[in-house]
């Protein structure tokens, strides 16, 4: 069984736990699979919208499966995300990657 199928179970066993959906997403962006993992990076944040990694994660897919926009509209919510936290180190990731995007 691959790590992403093990995985896939663990989803299968707790579909509602974001964590289960963001490391799946992980997997996937490891294994290029870019379109899939923005699909479970978006399954993690509806889970749970103040899972700040899900969007630094997720704006990263996209720019990678070359959804520009959609990277900007993620990395806009995950910055007010990450500010309403406290959270200044990912605040400042997103905001570095953000103006990455052409």
């Amino acid at each position: 069984m691959t790590r992403l199928e093990q995985l896939q179970k663990l989803v299968a066993a707790a579909p509602h736990d974001p964590l289960t959906h963001y490391a799946v997403g992980l997997e996937y962006f490891n294994l290029g699979q870019f379109v899939e993992a923005v699909a479970a990076f978006q399954k993690a944040l509806a889970a749970d919208p103040k899972y700040v990694a899900a969007y630094y994660h997720k704006a990263r897919a996209e720019i990678r499966a070359a959804l520009h926009a959609e990277a900007r509209q993620t990395l806009t919510a995950g910055i007010e995300a990450a500010q309403a936290a406290g959270d200044a180190k990912t605040t400042r990731e997103m905001k570095e990657l953000l103006d990455t995007i052409s």
